[in-house]
């Protein structure tokens, strides 16, 4: 009995070391696909194609402050000396010390930064307000290089 046990182990182990594969194969057969591949698109003619004519474009200057993204708010001004029609925006907080660290940074910069709260609790920080949005849209661009998520809001 002993030795029939052992007999079908041995079997079995024979079975399981024969019936591996490498799949180095596998990887030999995807490479050896991918160069034959490059091998004939670098032996198709390239397409040429003749240039077309195309007419000069006209600018229209319109004023870009039509197109211009603004979000609306129901703020309380929290500190400051008041919001006009468009302000600009460079920083949300949920904890006012924050929102107080970067008006100081802004006033020390020289503008008239202000924060204000929305009804959800978060306190934005406005860097400068305007009563027309083309002005504000000159600041908010002017101030994307130092904050890049620099945004407008309409009262």
């Amino acid at each position: 009995m002993r030795n029939y046990f052992v007999l079908g182990a041995a079997v079995c182990v024979a079975l399981s070391m024969v019936s591996c594969k490498s799949s180095e194969s596998a990887y030999k057969k995807a490479y050896e696909k991918a160069k034959a591949q490059q091998a004939v698109e670098q032996t198709q003619p390239a397409v040429v194609t003749q240039p077309t004519t195309v007419a000069p474009v006209q600018t229209v200057t319109t004023a870009p402050v039509a197109t211009e993204n603004t979000r609306s708010e129901n703020l309380t001004l929290v500190s400051g000396a008041g919001l006009k029609a468009y302000s600009v925006v460079v920083g949300s907080f949920s904890i006012r010390a924050n929102a107080d660290n970067l008006q100081r940074t802004l006033t020390n910069n020289g503008y008239a930064a202000q924060i204000a709260t929305n009804p959800q609790g978060m306190f934005r920080v406005i860097a400068s307000t305007f009563d027309d949005l083309g002005s504000a849209v000159q600041s908010r661009n002017t101030l994307r290089s130092q904050y890049p998520d620099a945004w407008l809001l309409r009262k």
